[in-house]
């Protein structure tokens, strides 16, 4: 599996939803939600600034794909998702660069 940051930022009604719901009803829920695509939650916490929430989820890429699908179709949040590379991963990647050629060299 492999790790992946989730940042989100609730829209109004979304936001008015979690504070009726409860903050940690909702945690509970999206616990449950990843949980249901075989991933799990290592680490969920509430922010205020540029994010209300941060979730890091270990999940295979296509379950992590569907966490992204369904909350963004909610229309509810906003979320955005990061990848999350070991060096040890970054190293295999770095012996497979293809060769590139930048635009109009």
């Amino acid at each position: 599996m492999a790790k992946f940051l989730y940042h989100g930022r609730y829209t109004q009604a979304g936001f008015q939803g979690v504070v009726k719901e409860g903050f940690g009803a909702r945690e509970a829920y999206i616990r449950t939600l990843a949980e249901s695509v075989g991933g799990k939650v290592e680490a969920f916490y509430w922010a205020y600034g540029q994010d209300d929430v941060i979730v890091l989820v270990d999940a295979e890429p296509s379950a992590a794909a569907a966490i992204s699908l369904s909350v963004n179709q909610s229309g509810s949040v906003q979320l955005s998702t990061t990848a999350l590379l070991t060096a040890a991963e970054m190293d295999e990647a770095r012996t497979r660069l293809p060769d590139y050629r930048a635009p109009g060299a």
